[in-house]
């Protein structure tokens, strides 16, 4: 993705505590997980195996290649690159048919982008799979973006999330960790974001969340705008 002007991010200047947004893209940005939990389905179906939608909620949020050790446990009878590549065709193609954005998501990036603080991509899911959701969107939101493939260790590892606050740092003098806002919406993705010290924001979708932790919790977007963010940096996480 084009890399947004620094130039246009007086982030210092503005009058809020927010230096930075790091997005969850699966159930939070869009509403992949049924795309996702089809595709398991079938697939672990196609090699003679059962597959609940428990067992799809356990893998919400997890890295892929940690979803394909579980497939394989299932009696999927195929390498983990071949089943991620599976996956991810099969998903990509749902997301090219529909487009599913959370309640709130696209106005509180316009927000932001209208206010100058730039915002990345922090998902486990693969490169052209981000890319090809970003392009979905009206504009261009997101400065840069991490992919499960440009890790080692994915979600709930806060490695994904250290690796956006360093790309981050290139657009935003003196950057802090805690004036940075992490958003998810899966008990992998938040110990992530929490674990790398960011403002960890959890707006639960499908899966089982931790009724507590190092973060705030807000059941929808359409609730949350730049104020509210300020405002949580600003009162740490309960």
């Amino acid at each position: 993705m084009p890399t947004q002007n620094p130039a246009v991010l007086p982030v210092q200047t503005r009058n809020t505590h927010v230096q930075g947004v790091l997005w969850d893209m699966d159930g939070t940005l869009l509403d992949t997980e049924p795309y996702w939990m089809s595709a398991e389905e079938e697939l672990v179906a196609a090699h003679g195996g059962s597959w609940t939608h428990e067992d799809a909620l356990s893998l919400v949020g997890s890295a892929l290649p940690d979803s394909a050790l579980v497939l394989q446990r299932a009696g999927v009878d195929l390498d983990a690159r071949e089943i991620i590549d599976w996956l991810n065709e099969r998903v990509m193609a749902g997301i090219n048919n529909h487009v599913e954005w959370r309640p709130g998501a696209l106005e509180l990036l316009e927000e932001l982008h209208a206010a100058g603080i730039p915002c990345g991509l922090v998902t486990m899911s693969e490169g052209p799979m981000a890319t090809q959701v970003l392009s979905k969107l009206p504009k261009e939101y997101f400065s840069f973006q991490v992919t499960g493939d440009q890790v080692s260790r994915g979600k709930p590892h806060p490695d994904p999330y250290l690796l956006g606050l360093e790309k981050l740092s290139a657009l935003v003098p003196d950057l802090e960790a805690r004036r940075v806002v992490g958003i998810e919406d899966s008990a992998p993705g938040i110990a992530a974001a929490a674990a790398a010290g960011l403002t960890a924001l959890l707006v639960p979708h499908l899966s089982r969340v931790p009724e507590t932790g190092p973060w705030h919790t807000i059941d929808s977007l359409e609730r949350v705008g730049l104020s509210t963010l300020s405002t949580l940096i600003g009162i740490g996480a309960n």
